[in-house]
Order: structure tokens, then sequence, then C-alpha cells
């Protein structure tokens, strides 16, 4: 199947490791032509040679509004356009409500939603002018059913779902369309950090952390990044044109309650 995104102009977000890195990776096998940013100098640049020879790699910090839209006019300058924009972040710490304190609840919001709303306003009016574009947020399954301990993530997260609904109304007459790929349990450093978490305050092993969750789906296993770039991938190209205004769960069934 061609998906239209050869010469595409794709900016990841978070793409030194894991999900962002498997996703910039997909766009890449594509034909796209990708930038990517994270904090990380170091991480980057190895990320950056783990992709192709024409990636772009700009150290960035998501939260902060002038380092996005700076970065996101040197895409244009280099690469004429930006088509498509993958926002992605880590994740808050795991916290039950009364471990929280308002700088938890301010920082997470600085590093899910603002960090996701900078990258829209950069973005989307281009998007509109030249009449076809694709924002993408990746967030998580929290977003269709909250897990515990993981408060920050619940809360805030569903608002970048509100922000992404609203948006594709707004932008979808031009040409553009607004998703959220909500991840479930995946293989990444984060949820490493989790298993390690519950493990400790459990007293057990991570691996019978990762084993409740893989319990917990229809295949008994925990995805791997690629399998969550793969959905990534798809709905920034021509062949997802009807998608807009959607939290895809990519969860193996892990979301209980509804229907689909």
């Amino acid at each position: 199947m061609n998906l239209g995104l050869q010469n595409r102009v794709a900016i990841v977000a978070a793409a030194s490791k894991g999900l962002g890195l498997a996703v910039a990776r997909g766009l890449a096998a594509e034909g796209s032509r990708v930038a990517i940013c994270a904090r990380d100098a170091r991480s980057l640049a190895s990320a950056a040679e783990s992709i192709g020879p024409d990636v772009m790699a700009i150290p960035v910090d998501v939260t902060d509004a002038e380092q996005v839209s700076r970065f996101v006019e040197s895409v244009r300058a280099r690469f004429g356009s930006v088509d498509i924009c993958v926002t992605n972040a880590g994740g808050p710490p795991s916290k039950t409500f009364e471990q929280t304190t308002t700088a938890d609840w301010q920082a997470a919001v600085q590093l899910n939603l603002m960090s996701t709303l900078h990258f829209a306003q950069a973005v989307l009016p281009g998007m509109k002018a030249q009449g076809w574009g694709r924002l993408l947020t990746i967030t998580s399954v929290s977003v269709k059913q909250p897990l515990d301990g993981l408060i920050l993530s619940n809360s805030v997260r569903a608002a970048v779902a509100g922000l992404v609904k609203s948006l594709a109304n707004e932008y979808g007459a031009f040409g553009v369309t607004v998703n959220n790929v909500c991840p479930g349990y995946t293989a990444t450093d984060r949820l490493n950090g989790l298993a390690g978490k519950l493990a400790a305050d459990q007293q057990t092993k991570e691996s019978v952390i990762k084993e409740r969750w893989a319990a917990l789906t229809a295949l008994k296993r925990i995805a791997t990044p690629e399998e969550l770039a793969d959905v990534v991938v798809f709905l920034a190209s021509d062949r997802a044109s009807y998608h807009t205004g959607a939290s895809i769960a990519v969860d193996c069934g892990l979301t209980r309650g509804q229907l689909g």
C-alpha cells in the first residue's frame, strides 16, 4: 500500500528513544523527510544516525514555547514546509492524589498539555495555508481508562484529548486532520520505570508487574514501540484522510467498558 508519505516533511518530538524514535523511523522508512527533537543532545544525535542520513536533529525543551517555535521555523527553512507534526513527551511521575503538590500539577500541565499546544500554535497556520496537514499527539490509554497511581497523567492527558477534538473541528475544512494515539502497556524506558516503582511499593519483582499488565491484554503481552508507530504512520498518511478528531487506543483490548 502506498501511504503517500514520500517527501512529506515530518516533525517528531521526544524522538531520541522509545515511542518517538519508533515513529520517526517509521516515517523515514516511508520516504518522509524527518526532523526530530529531544532535550538530550547526545542521545538525539545517536537517534538521528539510526534513522537515516538526512535527518534534522535539534535539542529542544518542548515545554518552552520559544524553543518549539524556533525549531519549527528551522525545519521550514531547511525543508520548505511542515506537513506532519507528532507531539510527544515523557509522562509525569507516578503518584496518588495525596502525594501530589501544586508544583507537580503545574509541571504536568507544562510537560503534556502546553507542549502540545506550543507545537499546534507553531505548525497549524502553515498547514492551513497549504491545505494539507497532520497533527498527531501521543498520550496514553489513560485518556480512555484512568490508571491507578497516575492521577497526573490521567488528568492532563484528558485535556490534550479535548484539545485534539476541538482542533480537528476547527481545521478539518482546511485539509488538516488532528488525532490522538493512546498507547497501552508498551515496552519503553518509562514503562520500565513504572514497573520498578510498583515492584518496590509491593515488594515484588518487575517481571511480576509486567506479567500482570500483559495478562490484561487480549494477546497477553506488552506491545513493542513499532506496533504503536505503525498506527501513527498510517494516521499521518494520505490513506487516513477521513480520520480526524479521534483518540485511538493501541492497547490490545486493555480498555474496558466500551465496544470497539
